[in-house]
């Protein structure tokens, strides 16, 4: 029976960190079905979906991640997931829209536009910040984009118009964008 697995490792960026996460997988007779990594700062982050076939997968995955924590210098999480993952909504007709928010860095700018975006029922599926200084004054100037699914149900109009009342309060400037349809 297949077993799925979700699995994240967090450390210092350097080379190798792929290789030795992609032979953990291999030596436990694990598939990685998914994955994603990135860098923050002068941090890696990877999150991996694995499944198993095989009866000690769990107690295998355990032991070659204890070993990866110590000999590489990893923090590793992993978890085993009651079935196999089906992605949220599915099944549910929504439209892909990407957002993207610019202005002087402030807090509350992912706080207040996340909200929003969680009490329309809408997921974000990909969100990358960063913050850097403007060319000339070093103003620290904040963008964000995010990647959602929103749900046929959701008035554009009017998300836009709450949308708005946000960039207004925070002064910053908030564009969405549609993208491609799913079911």
């Amino acid at each position: 029976m297949k077993k799925w697995f979700a699995l994240s490792a967090i450390g210092r960026d350097r080379p190798g960190i792929v290789a030795d996460l992609a032979e953990l997988i291999y030596e436990c007779d694990c598939n990685l079905e998914d994955s994603s990594m990135t860098i923050l700062g002068g941090e890696f982050a990877v999150l991996l979906l694995l499944s198993g076939q095989e009866a000690d997968v769990e107690r295998r995955l355990s032991s070659a991640c204890k070993r990866l924590e110590w000999e590489k210098r990893l923090t590793v999480f992993f978890r085993p997931l009651e079935n196999e993952p089906v992605r949220y909504g599915a099944g549910e007709r929504t439209i892909s829209y990407e957002l993207q928010a610019t202005g002087v860095d402030k807090a509350g700018i992912v706080a207040r536009i996340a909200r929003c975006l969680a009490d329309q029922g809408i997921n974000i599926t990909q969100m990358q910040t960063h913050s850097r200084p403007e060319p000339g004054s070093g103003t620290a100037i904040y963008t964000m984009r995010m990647r959602m699914e929103v749900p046929t149900t959701v008035g554009i109009p009017a998300l836009r118009e709450r949308l708005e009342r946000i960039a207004d309060a925070l002064h910053i400037h908030i564009d969405l964008t549609p993208g491609n349809s799913r079911e």
